[in-house]
């Protein structure tokens, strides 16, 4: 019997999109196989007649498959080819299943299954209600079914490996391979496109009739979406739409454009960054923010963004971000600003210019294991986050110290290793202007040798324990301030040296209980500068002169300690009483070090006196009388230079830890519960033996304990001073006891105490993830939101899905409100020289109100105890809106007041659909 030859290959209809970094292929169906693999052998039935079967499974090869044209003209046609035959169409078993039935019509020419019908093909699967397959129309209808209980049920499912497509119905043409697809709900990059109609024009272009795309996740019922009228979708590359316009919960707004475009693609793209608008009263309007990304590579990027004033200022910033999976990952930025004050002609007219340059870089610790690069630099004008009045820097303006460290180290494996670093280091006092650099720093080291280690078993004893070690440290060291940085006279008082350093020690012990140490120390300094003293007897002052070559001097010193541990137990349980302080344990480490630093006067000699033509030999004996005209060559070296006079000291420390056993509050414990009581509690001092007069030292004391379940830290110090003071108010050689007073005074003394507390059902928010927080701690501000954060919402991702509700289902209110409170105290107390008051006294604090699980506040504040008067401050409001997000930032007073408020969505591919208003700081150059 003849069979219908199979006229048409696979082609691609529907295919669901799968979710890569940002964009994704909208359809792609295929169902000629079906056609293809419905044409079996089998013996056609009878006209009505009704072949049931609930599943069956075929294998088509080439010799079951004879098209009628040849088997009409057999007796005539050669058995033999010499056309390679083409490859076999279908490779994979075939299978096909109805819950009710399969039947075929013999004069409609179709192929029905009813009720959870199913077609699997190698890794391609159809599934719904009804499938019919029209071999005269050479068309597939796949659709659900309908009753009166469920409704609509069994839709299509259409599955190819990963990707799946759930539509209403569909119909395609196996010969035109054209398809059409009602209702379809396809992932298209971060959103959604719900169609009526699509209609597949071929495998890479799909024509759309009243679609939506948005990005919410309610598809039934979404919060917003573009309607799209009539839109073409090329898979993979774009969406090219007619007149759209936004609807929000189905009313439309007047946000439209007269056409629109969507990429999609794979990889990241280039493109316009939309800036944020604003006015100023002294700078006028201005953009801000708005720029060109640069998409290079897969492994590196660039953002050139733009800020500019109508009174002329303006800005620039370049910000990349680099990473090589398993290698390395870091960015870099440099911003600049030119801010002009006022008008010209007018008096107050000012022109400022200040830049800021950032790198950050991390190795991964498994690219190389014995060599590690690494980088953070934050540097620039001193100025430039007090005057900056882009709002990214609005959390870091109150930074007094900007500091950068690049550095390289290698390790080479042996016995004994030996180690090397290159670092360039940099410091910035931003109140005073003042740049410390080293460019470069070597380190380097030989790992620590045993000389008198046995061969086997542990060493021991004091000849077995002695060690040695080499280290070298060189250091090319400038100071220079803001107004010479970057130019060459920078380097004019550049010093360069080396140190070496070969200590050599050991440890024992002694009467078992006691810990021994010993060690002397060998020191030599290299230094391509020295300084020449003099004494201009003319004028009465001394003058000193750089000499350039290469000078070294050689100290050694010799030191030792002795320590121990002892542990005191206070127990409070009393036979057939239960207490609740069980036992406090006390442990205390005394320790006592003896030091001695040998005088090396051989480095020192006397100024010359010059100019002292004119001069009687008793005027000149007077001067060398009342001026000390001795010095050392090596004075003002970077590695300090060597003693002049021999100290012998002893030195005596004691640290206390304190500890107590309660009864817990959990009956069925059977341990006692351990608290801290005082994590630490150290004094010391020092004797100096080879000193004339005040040979004690002041007694230095520090504590630090936790409380709360360690919510809460304290920690504090004071300095205790034996000596008294004359009626100028300087020390004397005197015990304070001595003079009518107390045994010590109390020169100094500091508190400070952090609390991190929250509500009941909420949890004190972890924000060292937050954008903001992070761009403080590059900026080289604090970790925590004490002092604000950045404002520029429009590039800050908020991510805080996952958390739990405390409210109703709905997210709207709450029966509970969640809070966390951080809070930051601090005094300082001086009294050195009778001046008896508190130099600093503040109290600072931040929290979070979470009213909802769509409202939330925050806030950063501060008050001034000793001056009176509140600190920067900052309030912020967050308003999840599901697809969207608003934002609002008030600082309500000071010379920064401002406010910004924000309304965007939240997905990255259409964050420029915003909507931003701000008042920025009035700020005075």
């Amino acid at each position: 019997m003849a069979f219908q030859k199979p006229s048409h290959t696979f082609t691609k209809i529907h295919l669901k999109a799968l979710h890569t970094n940002n964009f994704k292929i909208l359809f792609a169906l295929s169902f000629t196989v079906f056609i293809n693999t419905l044409s079996f052998a089998q013996d056609i039935p009878k006209k009505g007649k009704t072949i049931e079967r609930s599943e069956e499974t075929l294998t088509i090869n080439a010799d079951s498959i004879i098209a009628p044209e040849l088997s009409e003209k057999s007796q005539d046609t050669t058995l033999t080819d010499s056309v390679k035959p083409k490859k076999e169409l279908l490779e994979h078993t075939v299978k096909y299943h109805a819950t009710d039935y399969t039947r075929f019509n013999k004069t409609e020419h179709r192929l029905y299954l009813h009720n959870e019908a199913s077609i699997d093909y190698g890794d391609m699967n159809i599934k719904a209600g009804t499938i019919i397959i029209d071999y005269t129309n050479n068309t597939v209808h796949a659709k659900g079914i309908t009753d009166t209980i469920n409704g609509y049920t069994q839709k299509p499912v259409f599955t190819q490996g990963s990707n799946v497509v759930e539509p209403d119905s569909i119909i395609f043409n196996t010969k035109s391979k054209k398809a059409l697809i009602y209702n379809s709900q396809t992932e298209q990059g971060e959103g959604t496109v719900i169609a009526k109609v699509t209609k597949k024009q071929n495998d890479s272009v799909y024509f759309l009739k009243e679609a939506k795309y948005t990005t919410a996740e309610d598809l039934d019922d979404p919060e917003y979406y573009f309607r799209l009228r009539k839109a073409k979708i090329v898979p993979g590359k774009k969406i090219v739409t007619g007149f759209t316009n936004l609807y929000i919960y189905d009313v439309p707004t007047p946000v439209a454009l007269p056409f629109g475009f969507f990429p999609q693609s794979e990889k990241q793209t280039s493109g316009i960054i939309i800036p944020s608008f604003g006015e100023q009263n002294n700078r006028g309007y201005f953009l801000q923010n708005g720029g060109y990304y640069f998409a290079i590579s897969d492994y590196v990027d660039l953002a050139v963004l733009g800020d500019y004033y109508t009174n002329g200022s303006y800005g620039m910033r370049l910000e990349s971000t680099y990473a090589k999976r398993y290698k390395f990952r870091g960015n870099v930025g440099f911003r600049y600003e030119n801010l002009i004050n006022s008008e010209r002609g007018f008096p107050d007219y000012s022109r400022n210019t200040i830049y800021n340059l950032r790198w950050s870089h991390s190795q991964d610790s498994k690219a190389s294991p014995n060599s590690r690069f690494s980088a953070s630099v934050n540097l620039g004008s001193s100025k430039y986050y007090r005057n900056s009045i882009n709002q990214i820097n609005s959390g870091s303006f109150l930074n007094n110290t900007l500091s950068s460290s690049v550095s390289y180290s290698k390790t080479f494996l042996g016995e004994p290793s030996v180690n090397f670093s290159l670092t360039a280091t940099h410091s910035q006092n931003t109140n005073t202007e003042t740049i410390n650099m080293t460019l470069p720093t070597f380190q380097g080291s030989v790992g620590r040798i045993y000389p008198f280690i046995p061969k086997t078993g542990t060493k021991k004893g004091l000849f077995q324990n002695i060690n040695l070690q080499y280290s070298v440290r060189g250091e090319n060291r400038i100071t220079t301030t803001d107004e010479f940085f970057f130019k060459s006279e920078m380097f004019d008082d550049a010093r360069a040296g080396f140190q070496h350093s070969i200590p050599l020690s050991t440890n024992f012990k002694l009467f078992k209980y006691f810990s021994v140490s010993a060690s002397t120390n060998y020191n030599e300094v290299w230094t391509f500068k020295t300084e020449k003293e003099t004494y201009n007897a003319a004028e009465g002052k001394a003058e000193t002169e750089t000499l350039n070559g290469f000078d070294a001097f050689r100290t050694y010193n010799f030191s030792t300690s002795l320590g121990t541990t002892v542990y005191g137990m206070f127990n409070f349980e009393k036979e057939g009483k239960d207490r609740k302080i069980k036992a406090i344990r006390h442990v205390m480490r005394p320790s006592v070090s003896y030091n001695i630093n040998p005088a090396f006067d051989k480095y020192y000699e006397s100024a010359e006196v010059v100019n002292a033509d004119g001069l009687t030999q008793g005027e000149l004996d007077a001067i060398y009388e009342g001026v000390d005209l001795e010095y050392t060559r090596f004075q003002n070296g970077i590695f300090g230079s060597p003693n002049k006079t021999f100290s012998s000291s002893m030195g005596i420390s004691v640290s206390n830890n304190l500890e107590a056993k309660v009864r817990d509050k959990d009956s069925t414990a059977k341990e006692a519960k351990k608290i801290v009581l005082l994590n630490n509690l150290n004094f010391s001092t020092s004797y100096n033996f080879a000193g004339d007069s005040l040979q004690w030292s002041p007694v230095r004391m520090s504590g630090g304990t936790q409380f709360f379940n360690n919510k809460m830290s304290v920690n504090f110090g004071a300095t205790l001073d034996p000596y008294a003071l004359d009626n100028n108010n300087q020390k004397i050689d005197k015990f304070n006891i001595d003079n009518g007073g107390s045994l010590f005074r109390l020169t100094s003394a500091n508190l400070t105490t952090s609390w991190s507390i929250s509500s009941k059902n909420g949890k004190s928010r972890d924000k060292s993830n937050d954008r903001g927080i992070q761009e403080n701690i590059r900026s080289g501000g604090r970790d925590d939101d004490m002092f604000g954060v950045s404002e520029d919402f429009a590039n800050q991702q908020f991510s805080e899905e996952g958390e739990e509700s405390d409210g109703a289902e709905n997210g709207l209110y709450s029966y509970s409100i969640p809070w966390s409170l951080r809070i930051a105290y601090a005094v300082n107390y001086s009294n050195s020289r009778r001046e008896n008051q508190i130099s600093s006294h503040s109290l600072m604090f931040s929290g979070d109100v979470k009213l909802s699980d769509k409202w939330s506040i925050g806030y950063s504040s501060g008050y001034d105890l000793k001056n009176a008067g509140f600190t920067y401050t900052q309030l912020r409001f967050e308003r999840d809106l599901k697809s969207w997000r608003m934002n609002f930032s008030w600082i309500p007073f000071s010379d920064r007041t401002s406010w910004n408020f924000f309304i965007g969505i939240k997905s990255s591919m259409l964050k420029d659909l915003k909507y931003e208003k701000r008042r920025q700081p009035d700020i005075t150059l």
